[in-house]
């Protein structure tokens, strides 16, 4: 079965699309009908499939989280124990337990079955840049 991992950097909090990424992994494949299965390997950031067509999508989805699951320093969030790694840390750990870190796509004749406006996405709850790692496996 065709695996790969790829590499996001991420310049803080928001969703990377990374859509052209997978879609060139499926087509070297070669792979004609299966099911993609997207896994991001850390614990405070997660995976969307959204709207691709405007970008005022993804900045409202990034801010209703925020306002969901607000920084650690904020007074309504005086509740959270684990701060070791900055106020940011445990929102993220929490915002990714609401999303999901794992994602099937089936494949058809070789392409992503994707909806005309949907793109996948790396979302970032950390406000710092960091690297991120999403394995792709493509089962027949």
């Amino acid at each position: 079965m065709p695996q790969t991992i790829i590499s996001l950097s991420t310049r803080g909090a928001g969703l990377y699309e990374f859509t052209d990424q997978a879609e060139h992994f499926v087509a070297r494949t070669g792979v004609e009908e299966g099911l993609l299965t997207v896994f991001v390997r850390h614990t405070s950031c997660s995976l969307l499939i959204q709207e691709n067509a405007d970008p005022d999508v993804r900045r409202d989805l990034d801010q209703f989280f925020k306002r969901l699951v607000p920084r650690s320093d904020d007074p309504s969030m005086r509740w959270i124990v684990h701060t070791a790694e900055g106020a940011d840390d445990m929102p993220a750990h929490i915002k990714a337990a609401l999303t999901q870190v794992s994602i099937g796509i089936p494949v058809g004749d070789g392409r992503l079955m994707l909806g005309t406006w949907q793109g996948l996405y790396l979302f970032e709850h950390r406000d710092r840049p960091h690297r991120r790692e999403i394995v792709l496996h493509l089962g027949g």
